[in-house]
C-alpha cells in the first residue's frame, strides 16, 4: 500500500499525485513485483524497502546515490494469542531522505506515522525536512517510553494478584513481559548507537543549526533514559520472579515439613494396630473383654506423646 502526502506549514495534505508528492509512505502488503515498480518509480535501491520489512534487520544508516537510508527500530503490539509471546515486539522502519521527498517504509500500520499524518505533533513543522525527520525518531523515543509505562503498569498489577494468588496465568504474563523488555533493551541499544554514530557524523547537516542540534541531543538523552528504564524493569522483574521461586520453594518445603510430621504420628498408631493383626497366641489384653479400648487408648497416648516430643524439637531449632 502507498499513500502520498503534500506538505503544508504545520500540516500535511494527501494527494493522488505520486510525482508532487512531498511524503511517500510505503506498507504492506507489498507483493515483489510491486517492491521493484516502486523501487524504480521513487528512485531508490529495493533493499531499502525489502530490509525494512525483514523484521531481524538492525539500526543502521547508508547513503546510495542521491538518497539517505535510516533503519532504526520501533515497538509494536503483539497481536499472537500465545501465552508464551512478548507483549511487545521490535520491528523496523526505514527512513530515506531524498531532495525533492522523504518516503517513510513500515511493515503495518504504525502509531508514529498516524500520528503524523493526523498533525497530533507539537510544533510540527514538515516544510522543514530536517525537523521532519527528527520528529520521526523523536516520536519513536515517545513510543518506547509510553510502552515501556505501560509494561511496568501491568507488572505492578500482576504482582499485587500474585501476593493472593498463586495461578500459573500471572507467572506466564509475567514471562510475555520480560520476553518484551528484553526486545525493547536490544532495539534501544541499536538505536542509541545509531543516535550516536549520526550525531558524530552529522549525518542530518544540522550541526550548524542550534535548534535543531539542541533537539537531537535531547532526542539522544530519552533514548537514553528509554534504555535505562528498561534494564531498570528487566532487573526488577528478574528479581520478582527470582523472590517468588524462593517464596513458592519455601512454602512447599513447610507443607512437606507437616505432611512428613503428620505422617510421622499417624504411624505409631498403625504400628500399634498392625501387631493385634497378627492372629498371634499371648499378645497383652488378648483375652480381655475391653482389649479394643486399651489399644485404642495406648495409640492415642502415644501418638500424643509423639506430637509433644515433635514439637518440643521444633521449638529448639
Amino acid at each position: 500500500m502507498v499513500q502520498q502526502f503534500i506538505f503544508h506549514t504545520k500540516s500535511v495534505e494527501e494527494t493522488e499525485s505520486l510525482s508532487s508528492a512531498d511524503w511517500v509512505h510505503l506498507s504492506p502488503p507489498l507483493t515483489a513485483a510491486e517492491v521493484e515498480d516502486y523501487s524504480e518509480k521513487l528512485e531508490i535501491p529495493s533493499d531499502f524497502i525489502t530490509d525494512t520489512l525483514d523484521v531481524d534487520e538492525r539500526s543502521r544508516y547508508e547513503i546510495e546515490g542521491g538518497s539517505k537510508f535510516i533503519l532504526f527500530n520501533t515497538p509494536k503490539l503483539n497481536l499472537s494469542e500465545k501465552d508464551n509471546e512478548a507483549f511487545y515486539i521490535t520491528v523496523p522502519i526505514g527512513l530515506v531522505i531524498q531532495d525533492n521527498r522523504i518516503i517513510t517504509i513500515a511493515q503495518e500500520e504504525d502509531p508514529i506515522i498516524n500520528k503524523l499524518v493526523s498533525n497530533r505533533i507539537k510544533n510540527f513543522n514538515p516544510t522543514d525536512r530536517s525537523l521532519f525527520v527528527l520528529q520521526v525518531l523523536e516520536q519513536n523515543v515517545v513510543w518506547f517510553l509510553d510502552c515501556l509505562k505501560k509494561l511496568n503498569l501491568k507488572r505492578n498489577l500482576i504482582e499485587q494478584e500474585l501476593y493472593n494468588s498463586s495461578r500459573n496465568s500471572e507467572l506466564k504474563q509475567l514471562l510475555r513481559i520480560e520476553k518484551s523488555l528484553v526486545y525493547f533493551v536490544n532495539s534501544l541499544s541499536a538505536n542509541d548507537l545509531l543516535l550516536m554514530k549520526m550525531k558524530r557524523t552529522d549525518f542530518l547537516r544540522i550541526r550548524d543549526n542550534e535548534m535543531h542540534s539542541d533537539q537531537f541531543e535531547d532526542m539522544i538523552i530519552d533514548n537514553g533514559q528509554a534504555l535505562e528504564m528498561s534494564n531498570v524493569y528487566t532487573n526488577i522483574l528478574s528479581g520478582t520472579m527470582e523472590a517468588y521461586a524462593s517464596i513458592v520453594s519455601n512454602n512447599l518445603n513447610t507443607f512437606i515439613h507437616r505432611l512428613t510430621i503428620i505422617t510421622i504420628i499417624l504411624m505409631v498408631p498403625t504400628l500399634v494396630a498392625s501387631f493385634y493383626g497378627m492372629n498371634l497366641d499371648h499378645l497383652p489384653f488378648s483375652g480381655s473383654k475391653y482389649a479394643f479400648y486399651m489399644i485404642l487408648l495406648i495409640s492415642i497416648f502415644l501418638g500424643i506423646l509423639l506430637i509433644f516430643f515433635l514439637g518440643r524439637s521444633s521449638r529448639k531449632n
